[in-house]
C-alpha cells in the first residue's frame, strides 16, 4: 500500500519518475525499483520529503525511523517480539530503526506493527463547511490585481488561466482548453500564479523548478501562510521574497460574489527586483520578511 499511495502521490504532483528521479539525485531506475518495492529506505525517505508524502497510522516522531521505534514501543513490544511478528531478524529491525534497511524489510514490520498507516491527506483551505465542492473556484479580485501591475507591471503568463478570472494576462494555460500549468513549460518575463490551494505545494514546487530552469524571470504566488513543510524551510525560503499581507483578501467565486479568506495570505516571488519589492510594499499593507541566504537568489 506504501509503494502504491507514493506512485500515486508522484503522478499527482505531475512528475515522471525521471523529474523525481532528478529532484532527488539518483537514477531514474532507482525510483522504477522504488515503486515495485525495491531500494533503501533512504531514498524512500528522500522521495517521501520531494513528494511532501506523509503518514499517519505510525507513532510520534520526527523521522520515520523514530516513527517506528516509538510504534513498535507503544505496542509494548521488543525487538524480539517484533522479530517474532514479522518475521524480520532483530538486526534488521534495528536497522530499520535507525533508518537504514530495505523498502521490502519496512514494508514487513510495517505490516505487523503498524497495518492501519495511510498517506495522510493534504490539507485543504476551505471558506465555509458548504463551500467545499467551489474551494478551488475563487479568483483574485480586480482591485488586487492592480497593486500586483503598478509593482511588478504587465503580467505575461498566468499558469492556473480560469475564463472567469479577472486576471490580466498576455499568455493563459486554462484546463478546460487541453493545458495544464503543472506540466506545461512556462515563458515570460513576470509569471502570476494564484493557484487552487488543494494543490498548494504542487504548484509552488512548479513555480520554483520553472524559475530554476530560467524558463521564467519573475514570479509571483498569491497563497495562504503555509510554511510547515521541510521543502518549503530548507529549499523555497532561501530563495523566494516573502510579503505577508495585512487583513484578508475578498476572494471572487464563480458568481462574482466576494467572501474574505478565512486564512491569512502572502506573496511568495521568486526573482523580484528591490524596487519592484519596494513599490508593493508602499501599495499594499503588510511587510516583507527577512531572507536569511539572499546570495542564493541573487546567484540564481
Amino acid at each position: 500500500m506504501l509503494v502504491e499511495e507514493l506512485r500515486e502521490a508522484r503522478r499527482s504532483a505531475g512528475l515522471s519518475q525521471r523529474a523525481l528521479a532528478e529532484r532527488v539525485g539518483v537514477d531514474p531506475q532507482v525510483i522504477k525499483r522504488l515503486e515495485r518495492g525495491i531500494g533503501s529506505v533512504a531514498t524512500l525517505v528522500a522521495v517521501k520529503e520531494a513528494l511532501d508524502f506523509r503518514l499517519n497510522g505510525l507513532g510520534s516522531g520526527r523521522t520515520l525511523a523514530e516513527q517506528l521505534r516509538n510504534r513498535r514501543r507503544k505496542r509494548g513490544w521488543s525487538l524480539d517480539k517484533a522479530a517474532e511478528r514479522s518475521g524480520l531478524s532483530r538486526a534488521t529491525i534495528s536497522s530499520l530503526e535507525q533508518g537504514g534497511g530495505s523498502v521490502a524489510s519496512l514494508l514487513r514490520l510495517l505490516a505487523v506493527v503498524a497495518p492501519k498507516a495511510r498517506q495522510r491527506a493534504p490539507e485543504r483551505a476551505y471558506w465555509g463547511q458548504g463551500d467545499k465542492e467551489d474551494r478551488d473556484s475563487r479568483f483574485t479580485p480586480p482591485e488586487f490585481m492592480d497593486g500586483i501591475y503598478q509593482a511588478f507591471g504587465e503580467i505575461d503568463l498566468d499558469p492556473c488561466g480560469n475564463a472567469l478570472s479577472p486576471v490580466i494576462a498576455r499568455r493563459r494555460i486554462m484546463l478546460s482548453e487541453g493545458g495544464d500549468g503543472l506540466t506545461d513549460n512556462w515563458s515570460g518575463r513576470l509569471v502570476f500564479v494564484n493557484p487552487p490551494f488543494s494543490a498548494l505545494l504542487q504548484w509552488l514546487r512548479r513555480a520554483y523548478d520553472q524559475w530554476i530552469a530560467g524558463n521564467v524571470e519573475t514570479v509571483v504566488c498569491l497563497v495562504p501562510v503555509r510554511t510547515d513543510s521541510a521543502w518549503f524551510q530548507d529549499t523555497l525560503s532561501s530563495v523566494a521574497d516573502i510579503y505577508l499581507l495585512r487583513g484578508r483578501v475578498r476572494f471572487l467565486n464563480s458568481h462574482g460574489k466576494g467572501q474574505h479568506t478565512p486564512f491569512s495570505l502572502m506573496l511568495v516571488t521568486l526573482g523580484a527586483t528591490a524596487e519592484q519589492r519596494a513599490r508593493y510594499a508602499k501599495l499594499v499593507p503588510g511587510y516583507w520578511l527577512a531572507r536569511a541566504d539572499v546570495s542564493v537568489a541573487e546567484a540564481a
